[in-house]
This record gives C-alpha cells, sequence and structure tokens, in this order.
C-alpha cells in the first residue's frame, strides 16, 4: 500500500509540496531493499532525515520518498580509539548525547544539530569549531539500483567546509556512519572563542564533557537554533554559508569585521650572521579568509526579524543567519527572502552568499 504525506509536515521549515508515495522503513534490512527496489525504477526518489537542511519546492514531488527511520547505536574498542557506529535514522542530538553519558569525547561541540545521523556527513556538519569530519571513521553506503554494502572512508568524501562528495553528486544510501572517539570525561581542546567565553576558559582549555554541551545547548538556543517550541526555530538553521574569500578581498572590510584565516599565519624567518639562508618555498596562492555571514547581513542594512512585505518568510529575531516560518510561509517567499538578502550584501560588499541547505524540486 502506498501512502501519501506533505513535506511541510517532515521538514524543521514546515515548506514543501505533497509526496504521492512515502515510505518509512524502521530496519537495517528493510532500509536497504527498499532502497534497491525504489531506486532501481525509472522514478525520481530522494531520501530524508530529519528534513533539517533541506528547502524543498512547493510543488508536488514527483516520485518516491523514503525515510530513513533505523535506530541503534554500537561501539567497540579499537586500541586507544572507541569506534561508535550510529544507524542512519537515529538522531543526530540524541547520538551526542549518548557519547557524552558514555565518557567518549570528540562529538559534544556538536551538541544540539538538528537532522539525523545518516544526513550529518553529506554536509560535513560543523558549529563552535568542530565539524563532523573531525572524528569521522568511516560509513556504510549503498549505491543506487544494488544491495551490497560499501564502505567509504574519508578519502572517498573529501571532506570540506560544509561539503562532502554526497553533496557533490556520489548518489546513494547512508545506512550507519561509524566515529573514532576518544574515552574522557573531559572535552577536546576548545576551538571556539565564543564557547571558552561562555565557559570562562582560555581557547585550548578542556572542560567536563557535560559541561561543553551544556553551554552549547544554550548558546544554540540563544540564537533560536535548536528545535523547540521557539517560533525562531522553525527554520533550516543557518540559511548561508560563512563565504571564504581572498585574503585581499577581506583587507577591504571595515576594521571591525570578524575574519578567520583558513590558514595559520607564517612564523617570522630568523637567520643568524653569517649563514645562509635557506627560504622555504612558500606556495604564492592567496590565503583564504572566512567572513561572518551574519555581519555581512546586518551591516547590509538587514536586521533580525526583517521580512518582505506580505511574507510569512522572515529572518530570525535572535540571529540574522536563520530564515524563518513565520507560520504559513512558502517556498518561494523563503526564496524570495533570500535572493533579496544575496542581493543587498553584494551590491554592499561585492561578496556572493551561498545557501547552506539543499534545494529539492527546483531545475
Amino acid at each position: 500500500m502506498t501512502n501519501t504525506a506533505e513535506f511541510r509536515d517532515l521538514t524543521t521549515l514546515r515548506v514543501g509540496g505533497s509526496i504521492s508515495d512515502f515510505r518509512e522503513p524502521t530496519t537495517h534490512a528493510e532500509l536497504v531493499e527498499t532502497f534497491r527496489d525504489v531506486s532501481s525504477g525509472r522514478e525520481p526518489w530522494l531520501l530524508l532525515g530529519g528534513g533539517s537542511n533541506i528547502v524543498v519546492s512547493d510543488e508536488p514531488f514527483d516520485g518516491t520518498v523514503i525515510r530513513v527511520a533505523t535506530r541503534g547505536i554500537d561501539r567497540h574498542t579499537d586500541d586507544d580509539r572507541v569506534l561508535v557506529t550510529a544507524q542512519a535514522g537515529e538522531p543526530w542530538d540524541e547520538l551526542v548525547e549518548w557519547t557524552v553519558a558514555n565518557g567518549l569525547a570528540g562529538l559534544e561541540a556538536l551538541s544540539g544539530i538538528p537532522g539525523t545521523v545518516g544526513a550529518a556527513p553529506i554536509q560535513n556538519i560543523g558549529a563552535y569549531g568542530a565539524e563532523l569530519a573531525d572524528t569521522f571513521d568511516s560509513l556504510q553506503f549503498v549505491p543506487p539500483r544494488r544491495g551490497d554494502v560499501v564502505t567509504l572512508r574519508p578519502d572517498a568524501l573529501n571532506f570540506g567546509y560544509r561539503q562532502s562528495s554526497l553533496k557533490e553528486g556520489l548518489d546513494g544510501l547512508v545506512a550507519s556512519v561509524t566515529f573514532a572517539l576518544t574515552p574522557s570525561e573531559t572535552s577536546l581542546p576548545i576551538r571556539f572563542e565564543q564557547l571558552a567565553g561562555a565557559l570562562g576558559v582560555p581557547l585550548g582549555a578542556t572542560v567536563a564533557l557535560a559541561e561543553i554541551r551544556r553551554a552549547v545547548l544554550e548558546l544554540r538556543a540563544s540564537k533560536g537554533m535548536v528545535i523547540s517550541d521557539d517560533p525562531d526555530s522553525v527554520s533550516v538553521g543557518s540559511f548561508f554559508t560563512n563565504p571564504v574569500v581572498p585574503e585581499e578581498l577581506s583587507r577591504l572590510l571595515p576594521a571591525d569585521a570578524p575574519r578567520f584565516p583558513l590558514q595559520a599565519e607564517r612564523a617570522p624567518l630568523v637567520v643568524p650572521l653569517g649563514i645562509e639562508p635557506e627560504f622555504v618555498d612558500y606556495d604564492t596562492e592567496s590565503i583564504g579568509v572566512k567572513l561572518s555571514a551574519a555581519w555581512l547581513i546586518e551591516r547590509a542594512g538587514i536586521g533580525k526579524g526583517f521580512s518582505l512585505a506580505g511574507s510569512d518568510a522572515a529572518l530570525s529575531s535572535k540571529h540574522t543567519l536563520a530564515i524563518i516560518n513565520r507560520g504559513e510561509a512558502t517556498t518561494d517567499q523563503v526564496l524570495e527572502l533570500a535572493r533579496y538578502i544575496t542581493i543587498r550584501v553584494h551590491d554592499t560588499f561585492g561578496i556572493m552568499l551561498e545557501p547552506e541547505p539543499t534545494m529539492i524540486g527546483f531545475d
């Protein structure tokens, strides 16, 4: 029997059209079999997790949607590491909570991120100085039209800033993901200034895993970035990625613009008198600098809570990086606001913002 559904009921932004063929397998075997059968046909198909990082067209989806609902977490020891494997339908934050409760360091700074484990590698989720790629060991992958499960290692995923091969054309099913974590009651060194400040410790310090999780959840909630009954949480989270620009362009921005160089500054070369210097052959390419998309949006004159006339899509009242649905927004209204923001930032700074969520149902 074919079930129907609505994307607006399955996504955190609460937009999207109807689904005429909806499947929801709950076991690993059922998931793999369903995916093999559906991907072997001629109709379009889509794998759906928590619906937290997608923007779906208002038009009906002409194909089959498989919502991944498999659950389960396993662990085993490998030398001084603990390998933790979570099924693809496991809610991401429940996995993080489990690792903290079990004294395993590595994922604690990624607390509160919505979505499922299987979707997490697609955009290499990250927050507060940590990324999924930092602890990623492998994932179990099913290519389309096949029922065999293969293991993909980091070199096959090509992780980058909110990028991976899975986002850039490697189609298939992520059945489970394995992480290499460290047995410890204290966190990895803190790499994000805002998080260090919230904890009252210097950068590079380590604190109890539970303290990191508490602080991250509080920071995310203050920005409307934790799924809850907060109206500002009806979003995809950050709608735009922080742009990476050449160092030369970053120098043209006002002095107070946040800048995060992607390459450490080169240490000075000290050569004693009478010694022939051996200079390092540095790469002559420009160093990339990551900018704050939220800062650019605000300085382009678009403040928190902004909306276009007659639209239910708006910027969050807590954070200019999140576009929210105030009740009855359509996908077209969300994209209209996103285009307006992109144009304003480009006209002001000459920098093009790129959307972070995956767009589904558009040419």
